[in-house]
Parts: C-alpha cells; sequence; structure tokens
C-alpha cells in the first residue's frame, strides 16, 4: 500500500529526516511517535507529497507519489491536520462536500447522487449528521475534528493520514475518533498513518510504531516491541515504567515523578492496628502498594486503609462486593483507597506481630477459622459453601518489592499457612484428609516500596523465610485461639 524507500529531507537544504524506510499494508493502523523535533511532521508532509524527498522515494500503490497529479493523489490519500482556528464560517456540511472536490468531473463540477450518498453516510459514520447546517466555528473542539475527519473520508482515500489527530480532544472525544478510525481499518479497509503525542493511545489503537529519534528511525515494530522502558528512556529523555493494560493485551507507559520518591520513611506496625468487635483496621499514613484477594479493593492497586470484618455466619454471600462498599462508604472509608476482607470469625482472636529483619520488617495479622476447611487437591466443589471460617492473612512489608516479589509473597504465605494446617492436623470434613485451607481464604500484601529494594520473596531469600515464619506462627496462633479447634 504505501511503501518508504532510504528516505531523507527537510526545508531549505537541511536534512529533518534521514534514510527512513517502511511499508504499511492495506488496512493497517500505524503510529509514528517520537520526542518534539524528531521530524514526525515533517514526514507526513513528505508522504503527502507537500514536502520533496532529497533522495529515496515514497510509493502508494507500487507508484511513486511525484507521478500523481494533485487531484488524483487526492483520490488516494487524505490528510487530517492538527485541529487549529478556521477563518471562514461554513457550514458542516459545505465543509465536508469539499472533501468530494477529486471525485467531481466537468468544468461546473455537478453535485451527484453518488456525492449525496457519500455526503451522508461519512456524517453518519461520524455522527455529524444532525450538525449539518450549523456554522463549523460555533462547535466544539471534538465536534469541529469529525467534521474534518468527514471531510477526509468524504474523498473515499486509501490511505489516510493524521497529525497528532487527538491534540486538545477531552478523553470522550479521543476514544470516539480512534475507535471510528480503528473501524475504518477493520472492516473497510482504510490504511492509517497518524503522529501520536500520547504513547499510550498508540498503544492501544495502532497495529505497529515508528519511534523517530533526531530524525532517524529507532525502531519500528508492535507496540509492545517499542514501548519499552529502555527505548523510552532513551529516545525521550525521561523516567518511565511500563505496564500492562488492565483489559486489553497492550502496553502502557507511565511517568515517574520525582516526587514519587520523596516520602517521609514509615514503618507498618501494631500500633496502626485498631481492633474493634465489629472490624480490624490499620490505617497507614502513606498509600501502599498492594496486592490483595480481597472482596474491595482486589488486585493489584494502591491503597492507605485496610479492613478486615466481621459477619455473622448465616451472612448472604450473593452480592459480597456491594454490600462490603456499603458498609465502607457508612463507616467513613474511602472505597477508593480501601482492601476490604470480611470474616466470620470473632475479631477477638485475631493474631499479629512485627517480624524484624536487618534491612526490612514485616507485620503479620491473621483471622483464621477452620469451619470449612479444604483440601485444594481434593476439593469436591459445591460441598464446600461460602460460609464461616476463612482464614485471612494480612502482609504489610517495610520495603520496596518488586512485581516478581508480590507474586512469591503469596506462594510463600500459602505454603506457610498449608504447613500450619498440617501440623495441627486440620481435616477436610468432606474427604478426611489434611486441609490445604479454607474454601474462602484470603490474602493482602502491602508494601510501603522504601527503603532497599527486595527483588525476590522465596524461600531461598531472607524476605521470604520471614514470611513463612510469621505467616505459620501467626496462623497456628489465630487457629488455637479459633473455639471450634478447641471444642468449644
Amino acid at each position: 500500500m504505501l511503501n518508504l524507500e532510504h528516505v531523507s529531507g527537510g526545508y531549505d537544504g537541511q536534512p529533518v529526516i534521514q534514510d527512513i524506510s517502511f511499508s504499511v499494508s492495506p488496512g493497517e493502523f500505524f503510529g509514528i511517535l517520537g520526542p518534539n523535533g524528531s521530524g514526525k511532521t515533517t514526514l507526513l508532509k513528505m508522504i503527502s507529497g507537500l514536502i520533496p524527498c532529497t533522495s529515496g522515494s515514497i510509493q502508494l500503490n507500487n507508484r511513486n507519489i511525484t507521478l500523481f497529479s494533485r487531484k488524483a493523489l487526492a483520490k488516494k490519500m487524505a490528510v487530517l491536520p492538527q485541529l487549529t482556528g478556521h477563518a471562514f464560517s461554513y457550514t458542516v456540511r459545505e465543509t465536508v462536500t469539499l472533501g468530494r472536490y477529486a471525485h467531481r468531473q466537468g468544468f461546473f463540477q455537478t453535485w451527484t447522487a453518488e456525492d449525496e450518498r457519500v455526503l451522508q453516510t461519512v456524517m453518519e459514520q461520524t455522527n455529524m449528521t444532525g450538525f449539518q447546517h450549523e456554522a463549523v466555528q460555533e462547535l466544539s473542539g471534538g465536534e469541529q475534528q469529525r467534521v474534518f475527519l468527514a471531510q477526509a473520508l468524504a474523498q473515499q482515500p486509501d490511505l489516510l493520514l493524521l497529525d497528532e489527530p487527538t491534540n486538545h480532544l477531552d478523553l470522550a472525544y479521543q476514544k470516539d475518533l480512534l475507535d471510528l478510525l480503528k473501524k475504518g481499518a477493520e472492516q473497510e479497509g482504510l490504511t492509517v498513518v497518524s503522529i501520536f503525542h500520547d504513547l499510550n493511545l498508540a498503544s492501544l489503537y495502532c497495529d505497529r510504531l515508528l519511534l523517530l529519534h533526531e530524525g532517524r528511525e529507532r525502531v519500528i515494530h508492535t507496540p509492545d516491541g517499542v514501548l519499552t522502558e529502555g527505548l523510552i528512556k532513551e529516545v525521550y529523555k525521561t523516567n518511565v515504567t511500563k505496564h500492562p493494560h488492565p483489559a486489553v493485551a497492550k502496553p502502557q507507559m507511565h511517568l515517574l515523578p520525582d516526587a514519587a520518591q520523596t516520602s517521609a520513611e514509615v514503618m507498618i506496625g501494631p500500633s496502626m492496628l485498631t481492633i474493634k468487635q465489629e472490624h480490624i483496621t490499620l490505617t497507614s499514613p502513606i498509600t501502599l502498594r498492594t496486592l490483595s484477594s480481597g472482596v474491595c479493593g482486589a488486585g493489584i492497586g494502591w491503597n492507605t486503609e485496610f479492613v478486615n470484618r466481621h459477619v455473622p455466619a448465616g451472612y448472604d454471600c450473593s452480592n459480597p462486593e456491594g454490600e462490603m462498599q456499603d458498609y465502607l462508604e457508612k463507616n467513613g472509608f474511602d472505597t477508593s483507597r480501601t482492601v476490604g476482607m470480611m470474616t466470620a470469625v470473632e475479631l477477638a482472636h485475631v493474631a499479629y506481630s512485627r517480624w524484624k529483619h536487618e534491612h526490612f520488617s514485616i507485620f503479620t495479622v491473621v483471622t483464621a477459622g477452620v469451619g470449612n476447611a479444604t483440601d485444594s487437591a481434593r476439593s469436591v466443589g459445591a460441598a464446600h459453601p461460602m460460609t464461616q471460617g476463612t482464614i485471612n492473612i494480612w502482609l504489610f512489608v517495610n520495603g520496596h518489592l518488586t512485581e516478581e516479589a508480590f507474586i512469591q509473597v503469596i506462594m510463600t504465605a500459602t505454603e506457610a499457612k498449608a504447613q500450619a494446617l498440617r501440623e495441627l492436623d486440620i481435616r477436610d470434613k468432606h474427604t478426611d484428609t489434611i486441609a490445604t485451607g479454607t474454601s474462602t481464604d484470603s490474602v493482602l500484601v502491602a508494601a510501603t516500596q522504601q527503603g532497599e529494594m527486595l527483588p525476590y520473596a522465596g524461600t531461598a531469600t531472607a524476605l521470604g523465610q520471614l514470611i513463612g515464619k510469621s505467616v505459620y506462627a501467626e496462623t497456628k496462633k489465630a487457629i488455637q485461639r479459633y473455639p471450634a479447634y478447641n471444642g468449644q
């Protein structure tokens, strides 16, 4: 579809783009990235034919773009520039109509039924049908951008070039615009080449990315191959971290402000724990990085408040998340920063202690009952209803955990919990085998992300060994305090 071979060019004899080569396939959504001054807009102007190449060639459908007349090229290629002010107050319909110029024939440029069909189609596609007779200047920025997109689509191009199309648009308009372009690429074979300022938007919508650095190709690859911490730090000269998008298989880059590292060092410990009949809470003076299976605040996040709530033995488990949210709000907790768990165990039987190492410490809190103890290797599903007896484990790490360490903390804690159940001879009532946990266990790992970096937490490490000892000891204490364990 589009092919660039060793393209160089610039302004007044000064090279801006140097030796760029790549191809874009029909129906591909191709993104161009790079810091200010890297040559993104210059390259797009060269592809559109506004700036000639000083060397190399640009071909459209195997034909050099210099061989097309302007009108013929407009039938194949359309350009959507950055949204700017416009001096002429055309109506929406008049503005979109200009996109049909390349297809109109004859001296009098007669408007045909086909022109009208295309006009109405692109107006409907861009949700501008109801604005046909309004002045473009009276529309919002997002609405204006949709008008000019409709004008470009009215050309019925094979290739659409865009220069930061979402610049100055709010989130809803950004999504609507890019969803429309992606749909055109996937369903109608429209080829899209777009400059992006926002790396994360480019990742979400583009099939491949070109990263420019000082006018040269740094890399061309899929979003995962381009958006790496090393490449972005090198080209943009700033500190970033990479994380997967939570809903789609695309990478997302996050800036790391210097201020994020300036919090005073905090040690999470027993003095921050409050034990009441209705709930146990811990409130941290700083936001902690968390990994949790709690009813609320599950998954990976940042939280300051932690709640383990007592519920009656006959608690209705049909909507635990919604009911827990209501409970937290009624009791003054910020649900956006709270991990919430629940248990039918009497909270007075909680076991907790702070465990210290030379370079870090952990604070372990366990509530435990074994009324629904389960052997996970022999579980029979429906025979283990969601009832009282949950073992809830909180692990607060005064240290800096990597993502690998967070996962290993969960593994090590689970192994230690199972060992405690084994030594206490806690059995699955349905299989009469040693239980590995209960059917509704929950766990929280929360780290201050201060102090020494702790890359691993398996049992071969000092951190893993401390976690194993603490979870084993506190779980045994909590179970031994559980009335049913003592036959009460």
